[in-house]
């Protein structure tokens, strides 16, 4: 039968990296026979020249210290966890040549973390050694890696496929003006390596999914979350707890943020948290909602800050802990978290064992189809011109967004409004719907024709499509 064998951080190297490696045997010490056959590495840090465990090195037969038990005698089960615990606290190596060395130029750049007794000579060198996979290049990464690079974070992978665009710039700090257009790896990798050539950047130019991400997951010790959509978040959930590795949990939405370290092998996870998505389009992003500039950069140093104190093994890390900031009131507040028994990946009697269709799960694909076409934005104007007086161009955005930019003649109904606004409109008018770049629009439509309104086509693209394609000198956001 097998066994899966948990390797602690300051032992991975000598397993290719691997937090955890399956191992057959009949008893914990033929367990551990094997691996040590298998990785001859680990045996001088675990065992002595008798065979015998050494005395810092504990061994957990899932939740329980084999000494309670009958020792490396103690018969294992297929399924079971058999967890290496060096009982020096706070994850230190067990070798101080397990660490890489730091160079004359290095202990210059980073003399200020070695004046401090909790990071020193040894703590920056685990920053070194350290591989940190960090989710997007966009709000969040930008703080995120820029302060990971700057601290002297050996290996920083970031996964994205978006280029650099205009709107990005007001809080996606890694990125310039020069880059517009780019791939924002390609920035975010030029900008890191100007300010800490010291470092490795890996870029994964690709969407996330579930059929790579525990290969790209597997080759990090920390994976730090900075996406925008439910579907990535509880993949990169999943994946973190189906490889044992700390998931550094960052969300962000107008001038509200949250922060956690999810770990389910201490703690609770996404899941425990949220256990079921809200409905398509319930939560707006923040191409929708907007997002103040700053508050990202808050967010993301509070990300940056919980992945330095975990490869120092310093400090209380949030794991168990939600942070919430509200930046109207400048007011951090603290919720304690609880593992749920129920979760369905990390409780008590887990149902999801591999990673699943989070489209799907997250009702992506799945929502109503809207009865009605939609109309380019060039149709629109064709049209408008030879009967306009018969359209009604119905804008649904917010009044703020008006205030931005609008469309001659259109009508401004925020779609939270219209369904107790319905009075203000001819039924029998040929109606298109218009907001910022289409998917309001199409619920106003289906709200529309729910209420028996019959002439109802959205305008593709929105405002953002008529600005680009039709009146290039509307103002864009």
């Amino acid at each position: 039968m097998s066994v899966t064998v948990s390797i602690p951080t300051p032992l991975r190297s000598f397993t290719g990296g691997r937090d955890a490696v399956p191992v057959a045997g009949a008893t914990v010490g033929e367990v551990l026979d094997g691996l040590l056959a298998a990785h001859g590495g680990l045996r001088r840090h675990l065992v002595q020249d008798d065979g015998k465990l050494r005395n810092f090195v504990n061994l957990y037969l899932n939740d329980t210290d084999i000494r309670q038990l009958e020792s490396t005698a103690t018969a294992v089960s297929a399924g079971d966890v058999l967890t290496i615990v060096p009982s020096i606290a706070g994850g230190r190596p067990a070798t101080e040549t397990d660490l890489p060395k730091l160079s004359h130029a290095e202990v210059l750049r980073y003399s200020r973390h070695l004046l401090l007794p909790e990071v020193g000579l040894e703590g920056q060198r685990k920053l070194k050694a350290a591989r940190v996979l960090t989710i997007g290049a966009g709000g969040l990464g930008s703080p995120l890696t820029l302060y990971l690079a700057a601290a002297g974070v050996g290996t920083i992978g970031i996964v994205d496929f978006d280029a650099v665009d205009l709107t990005n710039l007001q809080r996606q700090v890694v990125h310039g003006t020069s880059s517009l257009g780019r791939p924002k790896l390609d920035s975010a990798r030029e900008r890191l390596l100007d300010l800490n050539p010291n470092v490795n950047v890996i870029g994964h130019d690709t969407r996330l999914t579930s059929e790579n991400a525990l290969e790209i997951l597997r080759d990090y010790d920390i994976v730090v979350d900075g996406t925008d959509n439910f579907p990535t978040r509880y993949l990169v959930n999943d994946a973190c707890v189906l490889l044992g590795k700390p998931n550094v949990y960052g969300s962000i939405f107008r001038f509200e943020g949250q922060a956690s370290v999810f770990y389910a092998k201490e703690g609770p996870c996404y899941r425990c948290l949220y256990s079921e998505p809200p409905p398509p389009g319930l939560v707006p992003s923040c191409a929708e909602g907007g997002v103040l500039g700053v508050l990202p950069g808050i967010i993301g140093c509070l990300q940056a800050m919980e992945t330095i104190k975990w490869i120092l093994g310093a400090g209380d890390s949030l794991v168990g802990r939600l942070v919430l900031f509200d930046a109207l009131k400048l007011r951090f507040r603290e919720l304690k978290l609880r593992k749920d028994p129920n979760c369905p990946i990390c409780g008590d009697h887990p149902t999801i064992h591999e990673l699943i269709d989070y489209q799907a799960f997250c009702g992506i694909g799945a929502e109503p189809e809207y009865a009605g076409p939609e109309i380019s934005v060039e149709e629109f104007q064709r049209e408008r011109a030879v009967n306009g007086a018969e359209l009604v161009l119905l804008d649904v955005r917010e009044p703020h967004e008006w205030e931005i930019a609008h469309i001659e003649g259109a009508r401004l109904i925020p779609l939270s409004q219209l369904p107790d606004r319905l009075n203000e409109l001819d039924g029998h008018a040929e109606i298109v719907t218009q907001c910022h770049h289409g998917s309001r629009s199409m619920k106003a439509l289906e709200i529309l024709r729910g209420a028996g309104f019959g002439k109802v086509r959205s305008l593709a693209g929105g405002i953002d499509a008529w600005a680009e394609r039709v009146e290039p000198g509307m103002a864009r956001y």
